[in-house]
């Protein structure tokens, strides 16, 4: 076992200040105190102070990296390097000293002793010599020292195996080196070294290894020995055991075609649609509590708990619909330097009344200004730290927010006021076309553009007191699986056994408001299935406007009318909703006419 004596370090803080002075000094007289040799290089705002020369770096037997910002670790290759905070080191420091001689003697011995590790196993999975393909993401919580020093580490490890790697960071400004589809299709395998949560979904499929940061700066070569030591991911069957007799098949057709939907967006819709995917739920939750506190009626009494229900739901969570559209439309564009400024701008456009309109507008505002300021900005390396928790939320809100004020504020509201009052004061004839396109739009894709326009329309309305679109919304997204559902009834020997097993599943669906239970019939028959759709919901959305139906819950599909006063007329709802769903059905009989018919023997029901 090697005995440590010389000892090298580098502090560094994001303001290059207190906390980099304070731990090199905390480190080198606790070292000194301990009987160590130690070097100390601080990496702060009036640049490098005492540097490490080549000859510190070469007669050290440990580097130890204090840092709050990114510090290259490069320069001890060949070293054992311990990675902490600058805070841990002024606070535990003796501590710290002991933990990194002990991980560089425990690296030392594990070096010189010939113990079996991983490294056989692996070699024994893959042919002698094969070089393998992996990504990896690492992410730490502050998302600079750690975050940077893992990718690195793993890097190297995949190299010195033979190995080629690549790894995305997802740092405090944003993912670098991001991984594409192309990466992720040829990686034999994939390792997450993190200590925060990461997105795994588009990783399905793969041998997926997860550890923590630190393990990756500690043990590469076996992380990535285990990795490619796992087994290969099962195949998915047709059958996932939710259902026999092809339910469960149907299923997951239905989640297939949500994913493939969610793979082709791209550009500013893919960013509209994850403003609003994150902001369903805060929408969701608010105007269902809203919905429930109707239940002690429309104006309840102050300090009732209906009025506490009011103020979960409207004060609260209706607050915070605009910014978090806002938020995550521009985080969609920067990553995490465009969520500062995208909530502050969305807070901003809903204090200036530009409603769900100006959400957009300030989102798209926000995340193409922090990508600007992210990417245009260069600082010297010592200050890189500042920009992520200084420079681009500043810049970047600063620049929002006087656009919002003085360029877009005004213009935008009277479109927002006049769209509401149009709504508002519209006559019958005007509600019946509005809820004829309405309805058509959520059938035309089923979830995709065209279908979100119209839904994420009817609930950025939500917020000015309209009620009637969402109404026709829901109503007419109900219709294509109930309607399917009960054409597989009404004329069963138009359909195959699979999909009469398949309406089943699409009932449920379709009473819940999933729009996207009628795409497999879309899929595999879209010439006629799409047009009878379309039908049956323009004829629900016209249907529910005529009646003067209303909906303050933004989703919840029939269950919503077991809520007092959620919906207006709810009995005509109803109505319109059944409908729209004969509709679909009798269309749909009528299109299938023109095909074949199933050439499978129809089973008679219990």
């Amino acid at each position: 076992m090697k005995t440590i004596k010389k000892i090298v370090a580098v502090t560094a803080c994001p303001t290059g200040i207190a906390h980099t002075f304070m731990a090199a000094e905390a480190l080198r007289k606790t070292a000194e105190v301990m009987g160590y040799d130690m070097k100390v290089e601080t990496q702060g705002a009036e640049g490098v102070k005492t540097p490490l020369s080549d000859q510190d770096i070469a007669e050290a037997d440990l580097a130890i990296i204090a840092a709050d910002i990114h510090a290259d670790p490069a320069r001890f290759a060949g070293k054992p390097v311990y990675a902490t905070s600058t805070s841990n080191a002024i606070r535990n420091t003796g501590a710290v000293i002991e933990a990194a001689i002990a991980e560089a003697q425990q690296t030392d011995l594990e070096t010189i002793t010939p113990t079996p590790d991983p490294v056989p196993v692996a070699a024994a999975a893959t042919p002698s010599g094969a070089t393998k393909h992996l990504v990896g993401i690492t992410s730490c919580p502050t998302g600079i020292a750690h975050t940077f020093m893992a990718a690195e580490a793993l890097r190297k490890a995949a190299t010195e195996l033979g190995h080629d790697m690549k790894v995305e960071t997802q740092g405090s400004v944003g993912a670098k080196n991001q991984l594409t589809s192309e990466d992720i299709a040829q990686a034999d395998a994939v390792v997450i070294a993190a200590d925060t949560h990461v997105d795994l979904s588009r990783f399905a499929g793969k041998r997926v290894y997860e550890t923590s940061t630190k393990q990756a700066l500690k043990a590469g070569k076996t992380i990535i020995n285990e990795a490619l030591a796992m087994p290969e991911p099962a195949p998915q069957t047709a059958s996932n055991g939710s259902g026999d007799d092809g339910r469960g098949d149907y299923l997951q057709s239905v989640q297939r075609a949500k994913t493939e939907q969610n793979a082709r967006r791209s550009g500013p819709y893919r960013h509209l649609l994850t403003g609003v995917s994150y902001m369903l739920p805060v929408i969701v939750a608010g105007g269902l509590i809203i919905a429930l506190s109707f239940v002690f009626g429309l104006e309840p009494e102050e300090g009732s708990i209906g009025a506490a229900l009011m103020q979960i739901g409207g004060a609260s969570a209706f607050a915070l619909i605009v910014p978090v559209l806002s938020g995550f439309i521009a985080f969609s564009i920067a990553d995490r330097p465009g969520l500062a400024p995208g909530l502050i701008g969305g807070m901003l456009a809903a204090n200036l009344g530009m409603g769900f309109l100006g959400g957009i507008l300030s989102g798209f505002l926000a995340g193409y200004i922090a990508l600007f300021v992210r990417d245009k900005i260069k600082l010297p390396a010592n200050l890189e730290g500042l920009k992520p928790v200084l420079v681009i939320p500043l810049l970047s809100t600063l620049a929002v927010g006087l656009l919002l004020v003085y360029v877009f504020g005004t213009p935008v509201k009277a479109i927002l006021d006049g769209l509401t009052a149009f709504l508002q004061g519209m006559g019958q004839t005007n509600a019946v076309i509005l809820g004829l396109i309405l309805g058509g739009m959520m059938a035309v894709d089923m979830g995709g553009p065209v279908n979100k326009a119209a839904y994420t329309f009817a609930v950025g309305l939500l917020a000015s007191n309209v009620f009637a679109p969402m109404a026709a919304v829901m109503a007419a997204g109900m219709t294509p699986p109930l309607g399917l559902a009960l054409a597989t009834l009404l004329a069963k020997r138009q359909f195959t056994h699979e999909e009469r097993e398949a309406g089943r599943v699409a009932t449920v669906l379709g009473i819940s408001f999933i729009t996207e239970g009628a795409i497999p019939f879309a899929a595999k028959d879209p010439i006629r299935v799409l047009p009878a759709c379309i039908l049956g919901s323009a004829a629900a959305g016209a249907l529910s406007m005529l009646f003067g139906c209303t909906l303050r819950a933004p989703h919840g599909g029939i269950f919503v009318l077991a809520i007092p006063n959620a919906v207006s007329q709810g009995g005509l709802y109803v109505v319109a909703i059944a409908v729209g769903t004969l509709v679909t059905a009798l269309a749909i009989t009528q299109f299938k006419r023109w095909q074949p018919k199933a050439n499978q023997p129809v089973v008679e029901e219990a």
